[in-house]
């Protein structure tokens, strides 16, 4: 069994906190460098037409993906790509909003329908990888009720129930029923 103990985030936490510690730096320092180039005052009049276009994209692009979600949904389909562009459209229009030439190239990224892709591409890999740090068993959640086998696999107790059982709680064709509860606790 591996008793090793992980930081909480490990690297990629720490790289996320360095990057929102030294994003308003960055920031700031790209605002001066611009507002010299071309004036204060030019700088300013840039920040409030993006602004103004973020607040206009994220609306026409929120709907666009409001409507595809309600079209998924009534099809019976599991909305993924729709929950994933409407997270996205939030996200960009938060970044468009907020000053800054950095954060409103992100926000494009994520706004705009034909570099969506991109950002969808980056979130799944991203999500891609925790899961599979959590399927592997490198990643329990806090307060779980497994145990571990030899090979470090999570493993959950339980029973299959079967159909025609004589359980009267049975309606579906197949149950699983088992017990979770704090591992090493009475």
């Amino acid at each position: 069994m591996n008793t090793s103990v992980r930081p909480r985030g490990g690297i990629g936490f720490l790289l996320l906190v360095a990057v929102l510690v030294a994003l308003p730096f960055v920031e700031i320092w790209l605002l001066i460098q611009v507002g010299q180039a071309i004036g204060v005052g030019w700088t300013l009049l840039i920040l409030v037409v993006e602004a103004v276009f973020g607040a206009w994209l994220t609306k026409r692009e929120g709907r666009a993906a409001w409507r595809a979600l309600n079209v998924s949904v009534a099809e019976g389909r599991m909305p993924t790509r729709e929950l994933t562009d409407a997270a996205l459209v939030l996200v960009g229009g938060l970044l468009l909003i907020v000053p800054g030439f950095v954060t409103d190239v992100f926000g494009l990224i994520c706004l705009i329908p034909f570099t969506r892709p991109l950002a969808r591409w980056a979130l799944g890999l991203v999500l891609a990888r925790r899961l599979a740090r959590f399927e592997s068993g490198l990643m329990v959640p806090p307060g779980f009720a497994g145990r571990r086998d030899g090979a470090d696999h999570v493993v959950i107790e339980g029973e299959v129930v079967e159909p025609g059982s004589g359980d009267p709680r049975r309606e579906d064709p197949l149950v699983i029923r088992g017990e979770l509860g704090d591992a090493g606790r009475p």
